[in-house]
């Protein structure tokens, strides 16, 4: 965990998710090449909004769990002059992933900047897609979220953790769900949970905590599809500006300028 001084204004935090990353610069998924629809968003972000103080990435940072993969994503994100923290999705290979992501200095889990305190979660499973809390993580959350109790808290993890309407992405989603809400509403300091892994934008909010989802920085998946199904929408990301009262501003940018031909006819990815 590492200690930053509190900034006088808002702490501006830059959500990427679900790049998607391949050890091949020609790497695509379904169509779209995955290093030029990143850094078209890269570029959008410099562009509207400038740089962050944060930089939060929420898993499936490579589709084909390679080591270049990571490295190429740790190379890109040396344009934002702060921090990153990297957590796992289930396209990743976890501990390799953690591995570039300590040489990065992206590995903590715990973060204190702004006044805020955030927390990251694994809730990757091997070799599956759908998403879990084990007994350990669930225990590191409900400790840290005990150790820091006076101040406001974003928890990341990459799995959906409520039902997002889409029936496919329903039996993907964090499985210990009913776990993991026990614990949040222990803890009333929690002010945002966030994650990836469904492919679109999304804003909730549950007993007085915002739920919030982003679109990938490559392909997105159809809002509210019964079956696997994308939509020709642009990558996008998320900007969060968090203030130390725990009050939040938010909104979801695409890189609308970036050109691509979407396969629309996948069954799956």
């Amino acid at each position: 965990m590492t200690n930053t001084e509190s900034h006088q204004r808002p702490l501006r935090v830059l959500q990427l998710t679900d790049p998607h990353l391949t050890a091949q610069a020609d790497g695509a998924l379904l169509g779209v090449n995955t290093r030029d629809s990143l850094a078209a968003v890269i570029d959008e972000v410099l562009r509207v909004h400038g740089q962050p103080d944060l930089v939060l990435a929420t898993g499936d940072l490579s589709q084909d769990a390679s080591a270049e993969a990571y490295r190429y994503f740790g190379e890109q994100l040396k344009v934002f002059q702060c921090p990153s923290l990297w957590i796992a999705g289930n396209h990743d290979d976890t501990p390799l992933m953690n591995v570039i992501a300590a040489k990065f200095q992206a590995k903590h889990r715990q973060w204190l900047q702004g006044g805020w305190h955030f927390v990251m979660l694994d809730s990757s499973v091997h070799g599956k897609v759908f998403g879990e809390l084990s007994d350990e993580e669930l225990a590191y959350l409900d400790n840290a979220l005990a150790e820091q109790p006076e101040l406001p808290t974003m928890v990341c993890l990459h799995h959906h953790p409520v039902d997002i309407g889409s029936e496919w992405m329903e039996k993907i989603g964090l499985k210990t769900r009913e776990a993991f809400w026990r614990i949040i509403d222990k803890h009333s300091q929690v002010k945002v949970v966030l994650w990836g892994h469904i492919h679109q934008e999304l804003q909730q909010e549950r007993n007085g905590v915002q739920l919030l989802a982003t679109p990938s920085t490559c392909i997105q998946f159809t809002a509210g599809a019964s079956d696997f199904s994308v939509e020709p929408r642009a990558p996008g990301y998320r900007w969060i500006e968090l203030d130390p009262s725990g009050s939040i501003y938010t909104e979801v940018r695409r890189a609308t300028q970036f050109e691509f031909e979407l396969d629309e006819n996948s069954s799956g990815y």
